[in-house]
């Protein structure tokens, strides 16, 4: 076998070099290409539409159906789903109320964790609404005042409008009374319901 001498040792030391660079290197590449061709990775961690940062919900005071009036920081301490609908319910509102019941059911033994509030934006049906909820006991429904409600509503606009729009969506409050997250009308209550499980399961409170 041939001794290595010191120049052939040097021109190994530098192609290892250079090997090792382009190695680094290969990375950066691939992803500046899958930027600029568009591509960005897939969301994995939330489906629901983030409020970013976190808002604060100032306290209102609310009637509430079969109820004394209530304070909205009283629902602090759990994680809350919330809808706004109008006393009438038709399907757009039983389907959210179903889907809320349900998500909140299949947090099994951590569901003590979960309440649900659905806030009425038109008074005129009450007595159908009563009829409704029977199949969904366990809910606060706040009736009133209307300016109360105005004004909660005010807080939980987003870019796309209130809930006072008819937007059906349904939003997320954290135990510390902070505004986080909201679905569309039409969403997938599976993945609404991995969303609350990953909260649950990541949150030290509520």
């Amino acid at each position: 076998m041939k001794p290595v001498t010191p120049k052939a040792g040097n021109a190994r030391a530098r192609l290892l070099l250079v090997l090792l660079a382009l190695l680094f290197l290969s990375g950066s590449v691939i992803a500046f290409v899958l930027l600029q061709s568009g591509w960005r990775p897939a969301q994995t961690k939330n489906y629901g539409e983030l409020v970013q940062p976190a808002r604060p919900l100032a306290n209102v005071e609310l009637d509430v159906l079969g109820g004394p009036r209530m304070q909205l920081d009283e629902l602090k301490g759990k994680w809350t789903l919330v809808y706004f609908g109008s006393a009438e319910c038709l399907r757009p509102c039983t389907d959210n109320l179903y889907k809320i019941r349900q998500i909140a059911a299949a947090q099994g033994r951590e569901s003590y964790r979960v309440q649900r509030l659905m806030v009425v934006t038109d008074t005129k049906a009450l007595d159908l609404l009563r009829y409704t909820l029977k199949d969904y006991p366990g809910m606060r429904v706040a009736v009133g005042p209307a300016a109360a409600v105005r004004r909660l509503a005010g807080q939980f606009a987003l870019p796309i409008g209130s809930p006072l729009d008819d937007l059906n969506r349904v939003y997320i409050v954290d135990p510390l009374g902070n505004l986080m997250m909201s679905y569309p009308a039409d969403a997938d209550p599976r993945r609404m319901n991995k969303d609350l499980g990953l909260l649950l399961k990541a949150s030290q409170i509520g």
